[in-house]
């Protein structure tokens, strides 16, 4: 399988090296404007044409696939030409700019039967196929709520919000191990720095009772990248920058009796055991682009596709509109 990728920024090396090295793929060119990442990329690939020229990837014969791995701005312009020269693509989150944009490519992909990949990188990690494994299998119990904190200080992006930056992370990851799509959202946020939001909260209804909230920040004088998911049987700490245990499941939680009388309602408070179930030591980006590459070689569809893409677009252009009016409630 012939890559072409565009973008040799802060993300772009990873998805090369991966690309390279995967049996069954190579790198046949790399497109970036910047002279200085250029001279990156011929230094670290002597052997992998370089240009300033994204038209020389997009239309070249030999290619089957583009990864595009630039400013979420550009994304639809190139990955509508990607797919109008016949390659399959490959695509840094979040898929596009708004929702009409993802519509027109799902659907031109659908008329050329081409492949769609948006790069949910974290869907492909140990922890979280281990959550979706614990959630499926009934481990917490009905679901209550999923927290997470996704917390530095910095990248700031010169384009798109700290919700536009971060929470496509948060979403994904809901979009895969919660049952039903979010009814509405709820998100408030701030500027302090430049004109976009650099500190923003997201909340989302579930059906059947179940929450979400998301905290992204810019401004944080530490990291935080911690998901608390809450069950009516146990609860479940997900802290990613845990070297080990990055999972732990608690026995714990609230049995509540009620009997006859609206003052008569008992809480009992559980408290057992704490595990830490082993996870699969993997590098999830090399995982997604194997399992691209299998997707194209095969004629499936992958799970992160442009309609999973699409699906966080939605949630993040519906957070937008509630922040423009200090978190009104927006449906979906």
């Amino acid at each position: 399988m012939n890559f072409g990728v565009i973008g040799y920024g802060y993300w772009g090396p990873n998805v090369v090296r991966n690309l390279a090295s995967l049996e069954g793929s190579q790198v046949l060119s790399i497109a970036e404007l910047n002279p200085a990442a250029q001279a990156r990329a011929r230094k670290a690939y002597p052997g992998i044409r370089v240009t300033a020229d994204t038209s020389e990837v997009l239309t070249s014969p030999d290619i089957d696939a583009i990864a595009v791995i630039t400013p979420v701005w550009t994304h639809y312009e190139l990955a509508k030409a990607a797919l109008e020269n016949g390659k399959h693509v490959f695509v840094e989150k979040p898929f596009t700019s708004n929702v009409a944009q993802g519509e027109k490519l799902i659907d031109l992909a659908t008329r050329k039967n081409l492949r769609i990949m948006v790069d949910h990188t974290f869907l492909f990690t140990g922890a979280v196929r281990k959550i979706s494994q614990q959630l499926r299998e009934g481990t917490l119990g009905k679901l209550y709520y999923y927290d997470s904190t996704r917390v530095n200080l910095g990248l700031f992006q010169h384009d798109i919000n700290v919700l536009w930056d971060l929470a496509p992370h948060d979403l994904s990851i809901m979009d895969y191990v919660i049952d039903g799509n979010p009814e509405a959202v709820v998100a408030t946020g701030q500027s302090h720095l430049n004109c976009h939001e650099d500190v923003a909260f997201m909340t989302l209804y579930f059906p059947e009772s179940v929450i979400a909230h998301i905290n992204v920040n810019w401004l944080s004088p530490v990291k935080v990248r911690t998901t608390l998911i809450g069950g009516e049987k146990r609860m479940l700490v997900w802290n990613d920058l845990e070297a080990d245990e990055k999972v732990k499941v608690y026995d714990k939680g609230v049995n509540i009796t009620n009997n006859e009388g609206l003052y008569s309602l008992l809480v009992n408070y559980r408290s057992g055991d704490m595990w830490s179930p082993q996870l699969e030591q993997v590098e999830a980006l090399r995982q997604e682009l194997s399992y691209f590459v299998d997707c194209i070689s095969t004629g499936q569809d992958p799970f992160n596709d442009g309609c999973a893409g699409l699906r966080v677009v939605k949630m993040l252009e519906a957070a937008s509109e509630s922040m423009s009016k200090r978190g009104s409630l927006v449906y979906l």
